[in-house]
């Protein structure tokens, strides 16, 4: 086996590059929150590709860091991007599903 062929250590290593999206927007009062999160790979086969990603967004784990949230405006988010690249840990984390986005790559 050649050295460029071998397998990473890391298996997200396998996948190639991609596109991370932290959606942001006001809610009732005015504060901007996390709308929702989500990745795509970015393809590489030449052509026009469509992807939709279904975006989420993390929540409090109890109904008092819920009513915490909602009174100081301050809602949970991740401050890291590779937590939603990766996916690693993330069975560990509550989150809701929060709509689609689409997105259209054109790959030369």
């Amino acid at each position: 086996v050649q050295p460029w062929c071998q397998t990473p250590s890391h298996p997200h290593l396998l996948a190639g590059p991609q596109i991370v999206l932290s959606v942001y927007g006001p809610d009732f009062f005015g504060h901007d929150v996390v709308r929702g999160y989500g990745a795509v790979h970015v393809p590489f086969m030449p052509g026009r590709h469509k992807r939709t990603i279904a975006m989420f967004v993390p929540e409090s784990s109890s109904m008092l860091q819920q009513f915490t949230s909602w009174f100081t405006g301050r809602r949970p988010e991740f401050t890291d991007p590779k937590v939603v690249a990766q996916g690693e840990g993330r069975e560990v984390t509550r989150v809701r599903s929060q709509g689609f986005v689409t997105i259209s790559f054109n790959v030369m």
